[in-house]
């Protein structure tokens, strides 16, 4: 191409300040677009070529001769953006609230039937409610500015008690934990399945490529019951294969054991069916005064804080897993707990 010649005529044209600043810009310019024209009209006075200059700055032959057109036939003030001149942005503030009030609710609630947003979809609510059109590639842009984020969402069931009552229930607990004397203890109890089919979760894959999780086919199960020390962190667990009321007072005799110098033994724990059986109430009456249960709210896992460490451990071992048998995976669900408790002495024993 003819005017890529003229580039190396242009550049002996200009003054040799000129040309110290523009490699100087083509380093450290904090404006990137910027300094992209300027590295390129630099290695074209190198004698690169345009392909491989768009192999190294990983840009467009395009861009590359759009940017010597604008050299050749303006000079250095070729080189300036001059997309503020376009007139007013159409991105303005108040479309940039309606978009955000937008991705935070969903379509219903501006007349659409389908669940979850596009951005061809939001292109369209926008302009209906801002009376601005923009292209899908600008909202594209938006929402990264933005920080809008493309995840799964949190299902959740509504707490059945009155806001008062849930809101009194989770204030005994917290006064309960901070007011805690020494010779008693906190703990937070829950339990946690094991499948050897494995759940299946989000993973990074090539373009065109589907990764696969072999699976055994035929199921089988075998649950955890955990105790998480609220001060200390320390986690004590036992397992068995049935989810049952003697899994749970597996747990809480072997807690008596490992705090047998604690007068009390506080236990926080949701309302699981297994939690009050006839088995756990014949229990209490063995345990007496050293066992307290709290109960709390029904429907409030975020106030469990062992519910976090078991959502570690199915994203770091059981979450598209391919151990073949229950006894490798229970090896390893064993070494991860021991090694992310490492500071703690734990608990493994196989309820009967």
């Amino acid at each position: 191409m003819q005017s890529i010649t003229d580039v190396s005529r242009v550049w002996k044209s200009l003054k040799v300040s000129e040309r110290r600043w523009l490699n100087s810009e083509s380093m450290s310019s904090p404006d990137a677009g910027w300094r992209m024209r300027c590295k390129i009209i630099r290695n074209l006075t190198r004698g690169e070529s345009p392909t491989i200059i768009a192999r190294i700055l990983r840009c467009s032959r395009s861009q590359i001769y759009r940017v010597v057109k604008q050299f050749v036939s303006k000079g250095l003030m070729g080189l300036v953006d001059r997309r503020e001149e376009n007139g007013q942005l159409k991105v303005q503030e108040d479309y940039v609230a309606f978009v955000l009030t937008a991705v935070a609710g969903s379509p219903p609630q501006f007349g659409y039937e389908r669940p979850t947003w596009t951005q061809e979809l939001l292109v369209i609510v926008a302009e209906r409610g801002t009376g601005v059109r923009i292209s899908v590639t600008t909202m594209c842009r938006l929402l990264r500015r933005v920080k809008a984020r493309h995840g799964r969402p949190k299902p959740r069931v509504d707490c059945p008690w009155p806001k008062a009552a849930k809101t009194r229930r989770l204030n005994q607990i917290q006064r309960l934990q901070k007011d805690l004397p020494h010779e008693e203890v906190l703990v937070y109890v829950d339990e946690v399945d094991i499948h050897l089919n494995p759940k299946i979760g989000d993973d990074w894959m090539l373009c065109g490529q589907q990764k696969e999780v072999l699976t055994p086919g035929k199921n089988t199960k075998h649950y955890l019951a955990g105790a998480l020390n609220a001060e200390t962190g320390r986690l004590d667990w036992v397992a068995g294969p049935r989810k049952t009321g003697a899994l749970f007072i597996a747990l809480i005799d072997e807690l008596l054991r490992r705090y047998r110098n604690k007068h009390v033994i506080h236990v926080v724990l949701d309302n699981f069916k297994i939690h009050s059986s006839k088995a756990v109430e014949a229990a209490n009456h063995r345990w007496e005064e050293r066992v307290q249960l709290h109960f709390l709210p029904p429907y409030c896992p975020d106030h469990n804080r062992i519910e976090r460490l078991w959502k570690d451990l199915h994203d770091n071992v059981t979450r598209n897993h391919t151990y073949p048998t229950m006894d490798e995976l229970l090896n390893n669900v064993t070494h991860y707990l021991a090694h992310r408790r490492s500071k703690h002495k734990h608990a493994y024993i196989v309820a009967q």
